[in-house]
């Protein structure tokens, strides 16, 4: 049995974490360890520091059991120091209980990013979600997945009537079946958050939080997309246009329900606070590790 003797006072330990619920929606939690036996603390923390560091990993696997989102930004590593890449005011210039506009990346020349696909695409996809702004009248691939054979399995395109471009390991369907959203423009010098959902053999385009339009997606019942080939960014292999524009976030998700909620969730209006800003996730995290450091153990 520890006594506590006078001199002891609480301890407190505290960490951060971002994570994504099975809903989909992303979240900050604080991890708060609190103990009035501070000698007890002190030596947990000089014998077992490295089990302590392990704390915010296991409270988020029970916390957000499912984590199945990717954001293709952060994993392309798009920055700001990259030639032609600059910050710039997202979709709102300012938010509810927020001074700071939102951030978007401007590209305004021919940039090459590319990855290897299983580091963005890893077997299961159901979504894909981003809030860009285009350069007027441009027709282009804002994402391109590969196979090992160089076949462009999926396409995200950006333009008047836009294409969802799918094709399984069957060649399912053939490019003249591929869904074309023919009462949208995706190019009009406008931002707009875009959410394709698929579901079996459909895919729904949810355009600036309206439902606009389902469309048969004539895949195999079994499909697979190869993980084995590679993805690339604001274009398509060999074709001469790029994405040129602005882009906030671009995300792959296993939950197709997400497309619902996309606008609450993510991205919401002007009114809303921002609940995860890609662009800024790394900042924090460095702002949240530097306290973290500074506050490990604190004597309140």
């Amino acid at each position: 049995m520890v006594e506590e003797s006078h001199q002891s006072r609480p301890v407190l330990l505290h960490t951060h974490h971002l994570c994504y619920l099975p809903s989909g929606k992303p979240h900050f939690y604080t991890f708060v360890l609190l103990s009035r036996h501070g000698a007890l603390v002190q030596a947990v923390t000089r014998c077992c520091h490295a089990l302590l560091s392990l704390l915010p990993l296991v409270l988020s696997r029970l916390l957000c059991p499912s984590a199945n989102t990717v954001d293709v930004l952060k994993v392309l590593e798009l920055s700001e120091d990259m030639e032609g890449v600059s910050l710039e005011a997202g979709l709102c210039t300012s938010r509810k209980d927020r001074e700071e506009t939102d951030l978007s990346f401007k590209i305004d020349k021919k940039i090459q990013l590319s990855a290897p696909t299983k580091q963005l695409f890893p077997g299961w996809f159901s979504l894909l979600m981003t809030t860009v702004r285009a350069s007027k009248g441009s027709q282009v691939f804002l994402l391109s997945i590969y196979d090992p054979q160089g076949t462009q399995q999926l396409g995200l395109e950006i333009g008047r009537s836009p294409v969802f471009l799918y094709e399984d390991h069957q060649g399912q369907p053939t490019p003249e079946l591929y869904p074309t959203f023919r009462k949208v423009n995706l190019a009009d010098g406008k931002w707009h958050r875009v959410a394709y959902s698929v579901e079996g053999q459909s895919v729904t385009l949810h355009l600036d939080c309206v439902e606009v339009e389902t469309l048969e997606l004539l895949r195999a019942h079994q499909p697979h997309v190869s993980t084995e080939g590679v993805s690339v960014f604001g274009t398509r292999l060999l074709d001469e246009y790029v994405f040129e524009g602005d882009i906030q976030q671009l995300l792959i998700t296993d939950d197709p329900t997400s497309a619902q909620t996309y606008c609450q969730d993510y991205i919401p209006d002007c009114e809303a606070p921002l609940p995860y800003d890609s662009i800024l996730t790394e900042a924090e995290e460095v702002k949240f590790q530097q306290q973290e450091h500074r506050d490990h153990i604190s004597l309140v």
